[in-house]
């Protein structure tokens, strides 16, 4: 795909805060069409265009919602081709005055919500639409966490585990995806500023060897890039966008 085709459409989960809202600026600041995901209603403070009609309700920690918005994400597809599919949706679950859930303390119906949100949602959507994403030769980008790769002194058991395994996924679909002409890469954030954040943040910021929190544009900048022609033979890879704290 070129990034001189007319109207490109780009399909995000998890579009109604943070990374997420900064990730349809930028795209559509680029001439994107962004189909967006939430279990949110759409609000007239969302800051895109197209609006309600570009937008799909949908609570994605319920698999038969998800498997069912997929006809819907079709119906808004007339050409029949996604060039981008970028899962984006999570939850972390918090304990009483938002202590960390750890392995033995989490219910497991906690788990499961957890996984059907951060893991499970991103193989239902991919596998139900890679014939679009094929039609397009188009990239899929999972929105994995520096939590995947360490114990966090805030995220949960569950959000630690499901984005591991996110990150596995991501290679074993780069591996599937590929001889359909889908690119498949992860975003690894650490500390970004956005409302998912917990209180004590900022004696972890004063570790950092940047010595401050990411912005979410500044991860829209990078989940833009593995969208486009100038990562067209990056697949496979999760980039750690953290100021250097996983160092």
């Amino acid at each position: 795909m070129s990034d001189t085709d007319p109207r490109k459409t780009l399909l995000l989960t998890g579009a109604s805060r943070g990374i997420g809202h900064a990730t349809v600026r930028k795209f559509a600041a680029k001439g994107w069409r962004v189909l967006s995901c939430s279990r949110q209603p759409f609000s007239d403070d969302c800051p895109w265009p197209s609006g309600e009609q570009d937008h799909i309700q949908v609570d994605l920690s319920d698999p038969r919602q998800t498997m069912a918005a997929i006809d819907q994400i079709r119906a808004r597809l007339p050409d029949g081709k996604l060039h981008a599919l970028v899962n984006n949706a999570g939850v972390s679950p918090k304990g009483p005055d938002g202590a960390r859930l750890n392995t033995i303390d989490t219910g497991l119906d906690v788990w499961g919500q957890v996984f059907h949100v951060n893991f499970f949602a991103p193989v239902v959507l991919a596998r139900g639409l890679i014939t679009e994403l094929s039609a397009a030769q188009g990239a899929v980008v999972n929105i994995t966490s520096i939590a995947g790769a360490r114990v966090h002194p805030f995220a949960g058991a569950a959000y630690a585990t499901s984005k591991a395994a996110l990150a596995a996924l991501t290679r074993e679909m780069a591996h599937d995806f590929g001889p359909s002409g889908v690119r498949v890469n992860a975003i690894a954030p650490g500390e970004v500023e956005t409302s998912i954040l917990s209180e004590g943040t900022d004696k972890i910021v004063q570790g950092l060897p940047m010595r401050r929190l990411g912005q979410p544009a500044e991860v829209a900048d990078v989940i833009y890039f593995l969208c486009s022609d100038g990562s067209s033979y990056v697949s496979g890879t999760e980039i750690e966008v953290n100021g250097a704290q996983h160092v």
